[in-house]
C-alpha cells in the first residue's frame, strides 16, 4: 500500500462510517506504508466522496443552534460532526494532491486525518445516542470550497486551510464548550476538549509547513499570507481570539498582533 495513492482512494469513499473506519486503520498503520513523494497522481472519481445527506446549503442558510434544547443540542453537535468529516477530507487531500514535499509532510497529514476521524467518531456516536445521525441537518461546504481554490498551490493550501479556516476552530471551540457546560452536557464538553487539544497540533502542522515553504521560496510569511488571503478571498478572522491556543499552534507575535481590527 503506497500512502499517497491510498489517501486518494480513501478520499473518494462516500459512506461516512466506511470512510472513518478505513482512515483510522490507515492512520494507525503509520509508517507501514511506503511514500512515493514524487508521483503526480490523478483522481479518477469525484472528490471528495460525500453521502447524499446532509444537504449542503449556503452558510447563511444554516440556522443558529443552541445546546439548551434537545433539538438544538443535536443540531450543534451535527455541525461539529460536519466540520470534522470535512477535516478528514482536507487532510487526505493534502496527502495525495501535492507531490514533491518531504516525506514528513505526508506523514503529518496522515496522522491528522486519523485524529479527525476519531473526532468524527466521538461526535457521531453521541449523535446516535441522542436519536440522530450525521446527515439529519443541513450543513455548508465552506471548508471544501477553499480546498478547491488552493488545489494548485501547496503554499496557499497551508496558508488558508489549516492556519486560517481550521484555526478559527481554536477561537470558536471555547465559547461552544462554555455553552455545553452551562447546559450541563459533560459528554459534549469532554469531546470538545479532545478536539481542541488535537486541533492546536493540526494548526501547528499547517504553520510549520507554511513557514517551511516560505523559507524555501524566499518569501516573507506575514506579507505573503496577506497577499494569498486577498487573492483567494479568505475570510478575515473574527474575534474573540483564543490567543493562548494560537500561540501554542505556532502563530508569531506579529501575526497575533495583526488580528486586531
Amino acid at each position: 500500500m503506497e500512502l499517497r495513492r491510498e489517501a486518494l482512494r480513501l478520499l473518494a469513499i462516500a459512506e461516512p462510517a466506511q470512510k472513518v473506519a478505513a482512515v483510522r486503520a490507515w492512520a494507525a498503520a503509520g509508517c507501514d506504508a511506503a511514500v512515493d513523494t514524487e508521483a503526480a497522481l490523478v483522481a479518477t472519481a469525484p472528490l471528495p466522496g460525500r453521502p447524499p445527506r446532509p444537504r449542503l446549503v449556503a452558510p447563511a442558510e444554516v440556522p443558529r443552534r443552541t445546546p439548551f434544547t434537545p433539538a438544538g443540542r443535536a443540531a450543534l453537535l451535527h455541525a461539529v460532526a460536519h466540520i470534522e468529516f470535512n477535516a478528514i477530507d482536507l487532510a487526505l487531500d493534502a496527502v495525495w494532491r501535492f507531490a514533491g514535499m518531504p516525506e514528513a509532510f505526508y506523514r503529518d497529514w496522515q496522522r491528522v486525518a486519523g485524529e479527525e476521524a476519531l473526532h468524527f467518531s466521538l461526535v457521531a456516536e453521541y449523535l446516535g445516542d441522542l436519536g440522530h445521525a450525521y446527515g439529519d441537518f443541513d450543513a455548508h461546504a465552506g471548508l471544501w470550497t477553499m480546498c478547491e481554490k488552493t488545489a494548485a498551490d501547496v503554499l496557499a493550501r497551508m496558508a488558508l486551510v489549516p492556519r486560517t479556516l481550521e484555526a478559527r476552530g481554536l477561537d470558536a471551540t471555547p465559547p461552544m464548550r462554555a455553552k455545553f457546560e452551562r447546559a450541563g452536557d459533560r459528554r459534549a464538553v469532554a469531546i470538545l476538549d479532545v478536539i481542541l487539544r488535537d486541533e492546536v497540533g493540526h494548526v501547528a502542522i499547517g504553520n510549520h509547513w507554511y513557514r517551511w515553504l516560505c523559507e524555501r521560496e524566499g518569501l516573507d510569511p506575514v506579507a505573503h499570507y496577506a497577499a494569498l488571503a486577498r487573492h483567494h478571498g479568505a475570510p478575515r478572522p473574527k474575534g474573540p481570539f483564543n490567543l493562548e491556543a494560537r500561540r501554542a499552534a505556532g502563530f508569531s507575535a506579529e501575526e497575533l498582533r495583526s488580528l486586531a481590527p
